[in-house]
């Protein structure tokens, strides 16, 4: 059931499959909006309660118009559909704001998949070239100059139609996403202190500061299982989503 959930300022597409099986909340990257789930939502049709959010500017849910948090907003989903305690699917953006979540309030995550997550506080590398591509593309609004320099980061296995199309919906949300989104707190530094059951995969053609963060993230966090998965890039969600599916479906037994 699709409902438009109230946050702090504004309010999120939500949308809630029901059913008897244990909760799992669905937090896209920052490369694409729920929609990418779909592969996944389909192989655990009937066997899990999933949930899944569109963050503000992305896919249906409203452009922000105050300072958020990504952490702020997931609590306040939780709240709403009166979530105690959930396992977390999170990729990249999504990945990172569950990270955050883990480490603020462990109680309400029962277990954690991060799929090529973001690792909040971890020393990504700068890169002025590539700043300097982005920003007159973003002054001018170009969203289809965005999504092909988006495409080349990240898309190392081929930009198929499918990423193409969560590429440029992302990228119509990144504007509005650097002015009101709020870095939140950063967790590299406290991922020792992570103490719920966590699978991290990665694709060994994802961005190299991305593999070398989630590999030191895997060493960090206690009991962590990583899983590598060749020939497999920042869409991984997207392209593998039988093998996501698999994996989460380990995890919750």
């Amino acid at each position: 059931m699709e409902t438009m959930v109230p946050v702090d300022g504004g309010e999120l597409w939500t949308d809630d499959t029901g059913g008897a099986g244990p909760a799992v909340v669905l937090l896209h990257p920052g490369i694409g909006d729920s929609t990418i789930w779909d592969g996944v939502l389909t192989e655990l049709a009937g066997r899990v309660r999933a949930i899944r959010y569109d963050v503000r500017a992305y896919g249906r849910s409203p452009a922000a118009t105050r300072p958020y948090t990504t952490l702020a907003d997931l609590v306040a989903v939780l709240d709403h559909y009166r979530l105690d305690r959930v396992a977390l699917l999170g990729s990249s953006m999504g990945g990172a704001t569950s990270l955050q979540l883990a480490a603020a309030d462990p109680g309400r995550v029962s277990t954690l998949l991060l799929v090529c997550p973001g690792i909040p506080g971890y020393p990504w590398p700068s890169d002025p070239q590539l700043q300097a591509r982005l920003e007159p593309l973003a002054d001018a609004g170009d969203v289809d100059g965005l999504a092909e320099v988006g495409l080349e980061l990240w898309a190392k296995a081929g930009a198929n139609e499918a990423a193409r199309r969560q590429m440029r919906s992302a990228a119509a949300a990144w504007v509005n996403e650097d002015e009101f989104q709020q870095e939140g707190e950063a967790v590299f530094d406290r991922l020792g202190k992570v103490g719920v059951p966590t699978a991290i995969m990665v694709g060994d053609l994802d961005r190299e500061p991305l593999i070398d963060s989630n590999e030191q993230a895997a060493e960090r966090i206690p009991g962590a299982q990583l899983i590598r998965v060749p020939g497999a890039d920042h869409f991984l969600a997207l392209h593998h989503p039988k093998l996501v599916a698999g994996v989460l479906l380990e995890q919750l037994g």
